[in-house]
């Protein structure tokens, strides 16, 4: 298990270094692209699911590392460049650190916070779940989710999300599979450089963009050994977003 443990903190620190970059705008931006980049950027910090619908229980704890990525180099989309200083990577990764506890009635709370080493890129989030239907080795597992991220460290975009999600799960042996559907508020706003920017560049500063947008995730949990689960999710939410966890249950 230690050697798992070990290639799932590789995968992060990977995943990290393959996108140390800032966010620094050098040019501005026109309303629609902000939306367009607002809409993108929100579904990327948004909080991932990562999980069956089952609660923990009250005894229950779950910690572990965790690794998000989104394709940000499909089209013709230059205001990634742009955010990125001219030279956006391929594909926006976010690693994190996750935990969950249990508590009673089928409630769940979790933290999460990601950091980019040596980029500006900070990630702040939190998540509370409830089980509508507990599962049984017969019934599947049915939850309601509430969470919350803010993008903190990048001077130019103030970014922040509120979710809610609807899920359902169901054992099998090892495998436990998952999907859900769910929508996220996004709250964006232009600040410093890009707002100076996009001043000059339209004659008129950006205007803040706040939406909904819907959101569908699937994904199975394996749990080869006693205490131990790595967890992979596929999300669509305006791009498809692919994440992969690795952790420790008590």
């Amino acid at each position: 298990m230690k050697k798992v443990i070990f290639l799932a903190l590789c995968l992060a620190l990977i995943a990290s270094q393959a996108m140390a970059a800032s966010i620094n705008f050098t040019q501005g931006l026109t309303q629609g692209e902000f939306k367009s980049l607002s809409k993108e950027a929100g579904g990327a910090i948004s909080y991932k699911n990562v999980a069956p619908a089952e609660p923990l229980g009250l005894t229950g704890f779950d910690a572990g590392v965790e690794v998000s990525a989104i394709d940000i180099k499909t089209g013709s989309n230059s205001y990634w460049d742009r955010a990125f200083n001219g030279d956006a990577p391929s594909y926006l990764f976010i690693p994190k650190i996750r935990a969950r506890k249990g508590l009673p009635f089928g409630i769940d709370v979790g933290a999460s916070y990601a950091y980019v080493p040596d980029s500006n890129i900070k990630l702040y989030g939190a998540e509370l779940s409830k089980a509508i239907l507990e599962g049984s080795a017969i019934t599947p597992a049915l939850g309601i989710r509430a969470t919350y991220t803010k993008l903190a460290g990048v001077k130019d975009l103030d970014l922040q999300t509120a979710g809610i999600d609807a899920s359902i799960s169901k054992g099998f042996f090892i495998l436990t599979p998952y999907a859900g559907v769910g929508a996220v508020y996004i709250m964006s706003k232009a600040t410093g450089d890009l707002q100076r920017y996009s001043t000059t560049l339209t004659g008129s500063p950006l205007s803040n963009e706040k939406f909904w947008q819907p959101r569908g995730f699937a994904g199975v949990k394996i749990s080869p050994l006693p205490l131990f689960g790595i967890t992979a999710e596929v999300e669509y939410e305006v791009r498809p977003i692919y994440t992969l966890k690795a952790a420790l249950s008590f």
